[in-house]
């Protein structure tokens, strides 16, 4: 029987320190594929733009994954996403903004979709027909950053341009629209931006954008006219045309320009409002710091309208400032009444330096002093006011004032305001009142002749010009024989009486003898009767209605 074990037979364990695995050479590849992974999905986060949405009214040629952001002619993102929102009526495109153009994501920034367009004002976009349609951007000026817009249907006229943008006040649009351009001494130097109705809608607003360095020239002073189509002028100074250029005239156009008589001014701060006039002369038309008020008493308004010259010797004194009717109190009849605004500076610049403080020390009197010269000018001088026309094609009619010493001295209530002036006829009127005088007799004598049955008369007259037409054919017929058989007796009678004289004896008629010189002298008669009778044979064979008619004068 074996012997029982104690715990000293039992094996002892030793306790050893675990072995140092090494790393497999498998697991290298998966490590390093995943770091790359990790390094290029945080360069991609880095370097990724924003991502901003854009809302058109119509998405023409715009694609997902193809149509670029572009600015100044470099991609800066590209649409990664096209879809219809709010109801279907309109596009959201989703664009993917380069990180570098991450600044120009701010509120005021505008985008629009360049493609090819074809104005008055010239063809954009031509670019396009090849890459295909873009949308473009325009920098704005906020601080703000923004990832929703709202797309522009047409794009902006003015975008990255150095300049200054203005305002013009005008009544109405006319022909102007985005695009017209802005002319400075007719050097095309801008275009209008936009244009909106006022807030009180009596006006529009009209934006322009005038380009360095050409923005200088825009001061307080500078006047603004509607530069579109041909201005074309006929009043009583004459006939004027004026025009800027060809596409003044097909899509209209702005002009500006400095006074002659405008003192420096600092250029005009952006966003300054000016209005617009209506033409080039009431733009630069300069402004009368005093002006006196008279008024005329006519016989006739026609041809006279506001704006019309009033001439002193034929120089531009001043204007006409109303024309209406008043009513004699006295008679109950009416009379055309006429005011004009007198410039006494018009007159004042055309002094000679001699006699220029003179004359602005008269124009500077007002009162008693004033009403004493104006007197002694219609009373002494013989001041008178004469309408006359300026356009014989429009009628246009303007005032006249001429000195007439021998006038009778006028009435006149110099207590009323404004002054009355004298007014007297014009030549022109005496003619113009004979001209419809004589128009009026013609037309009388016309009036008589209208109402003479002259169709009767016609045919009355054609039937006794065949009447007598066959008179002288039967005259002719029967008095042409007559006349030949006379003229043949006449022949007959001639030949006998020569044989008579060659037969009888030279014994009884000699050569001295009274019976022989008569005979001579008979035979002479009979010749001379002989050779008339042969005159009027031949007058009535070329003129046979003489026999009714009588002879006529003869042509040679």
């Amino acid at each position: 029987m074996p012997e029982p074990m104690t715990t000293d037979d039992l094996p002892l364990a030793s306790l050893e320190p675990p072995r140092r695995r090494r790393a497999s050479v498998v697991w290298i590849i998966p490590l390093l594929a995943a770091a790359v992974a990790i390094g290029i999905a945080v360069q991609r986060i880095m370097t990724e733009g924003p991502v901003i949405t854009i809302l058109f009214r119509d998405a023409a040629g715009v694609q997902a994954g193809k149509t670029a952001l572009r600015y100044k002619n470099v991609d800066i993102g590209q649409v990664s996403a096209v879809a219809l929102t709010d109801r279907f009526s309109k596009v959201q495109v989703t664009v993917k903004v380069d990180r570098s153009a991450e600044g120009l994501m701010v509120q005021d920034t505008r985008f629009w979709i360049v493609e090819p367009r074809v104005t008055l004002g010239g063809i954009s976009g031509l670019g396009t027909l090849i890459s295909g349609n873009y949308i473009g951007l325009d920098p704005g000026q906020s601080d703000k950053a923004e990832r929703s817009f709202v797309g522009l249907e047409t794009p902006p006229p003015i975008t990255d341009q150095e300049g200054r943008q203005f305002v013009l006040e005008a009544p109405d649009l006319g022909s102007l629209g985005i695009g017209s351009p802005i002319y400075y001494r007719r050097l095309q130097v801008g275009e209008v931006a936009s244009y909106a109705l006022s807030k009180d809608g009596s006006g529009i607003e009209i934006g322009v954008f005038v380009k360095t360095p050409y923005e200088q020239y825009v001061t307080s002073e500078t006047r603004f006219w509607d530069a579109s189509g041909i201005d074309v002028s006929l009043d009583a100074d004459g006939m004027e045309v004026r025009t800027q250029s060809l596409v003044s005239i097909l899509a209209g156009g702005v002009a500006f320009d400095i006074p002659s008589f405008a003192s420096t001014q600092a250029p005009s701060a952006e966003g300054a409002v000016f209005p617009l006039y209506p033409d080039q002369t009431s733009a630069m038309k300069q402004p009368d710091p005093v002006a006196h008020r008279y008024v005329l008493y006519t016989d006739s308004m026609q041809g006279l309208a506001v704006g019309a010259p009033v001439k002193l010797l034929g120089l531009a004194a001043g204007e006409i400032a109303g024309v209406d009717l008043t009513m004699d109190p006295a008679t109950k009849q009416f009379r055309p009444r006429v005011l004009v605004s007198f410039f006494p500076e018009r007159l004042i610049a055309e002094l000679s330096s001699e006699q220029e403080t003179l004359g602005k020390s008269l124009a500077k009197e007002t009162g008693a002093a004033r009403l004493a010269f104006i007197r002694h000018q219609i009373e002494d001088l013989g001041l008178r006011a004469t309408v006359r026309t300026g356009n014989l094609l429009t009628g246009e009619r303007y005032i006249a004032l001429d000195y007439d010493p021998g006038a009778p001295k006028p009435q006149i209530d110099w207590s009323r305001e404004p002054l009355e002036i004298p007014v007297t006829a014009s030549g022109l009127d005496d003619l113009e009142s004979k001209l419809n005088a004589i128009l009026d007799q013609v037309s009388e004598i016309l009036s008589t002749i209208d109402k003479l049955p002259l169709a009767t008369i016609a045919a009355n007259l054609d039937s006794a010009v065949k009447n007598l037409d066959v008179l002288i054919k039967g005259a002719d017929a029967k008095t042409l024989p007559e006349l030949d058989r006379t003229l043949e007796q006449v022949r007959r009678a001639m030949a006998t009486a020569d044989r008579v004289l060659k037969a009888t004896d030279q014994t009884l008629l000699g050569e001295d003898a009274p019976g022989q010189q008569e005979l001579r002298e008979a035979l002479q008669e009979i010749t001379r009767a002989a050779r008339a009778l042969r005159v009027f044979v031949d007058y009535l064979d070329r003129n046979p209605s003489a026999l009714l008619r009588g002879k006529g004068k003869e042509n040679p």
